[in-house]
């Protein structure tokens, strides 16, 4: 039995080591825009790219990144598109 836990755990380790650091493709090929409104309207009004200026995005997008959940990935690519729009 305390083989089997042990194995568990250590196969649990493994996957979240593999499958963990690596980009899905499924974000990798979304732009910006799409992922700035399939994540922000999931808990609030989507603000408009004009109510923050460049840098205030990057706070944001940081904060957010830590609030959502997001990936770095995911940041970076929404903070991209919101700077963008400015």
């Amino acid at each position: 039995m305390k083989k089997i836990k042990t194995l568990i755990i250590l196969l649990f380790v493994l996957g979240s080591v593999i499958f963990g650091c690596a980009t899905p493709k499924l974000i990798a090929d979304k732009s910006g825009a799409q992922l700035w409104g399939e994540n922000c309207q999931r808990c609030h009004n989507v603000p408009s790219p004009t109510t923050f200026g460049k840098e205030n995005w990057e706070v944001v997008g940081t904060h957010m990144k830590i609030r959502a959940n997001l990936t770095e990935t995911e940041k970076d690519k929404v903070v991209e598109f919101l700077q963008s729009s400015n």
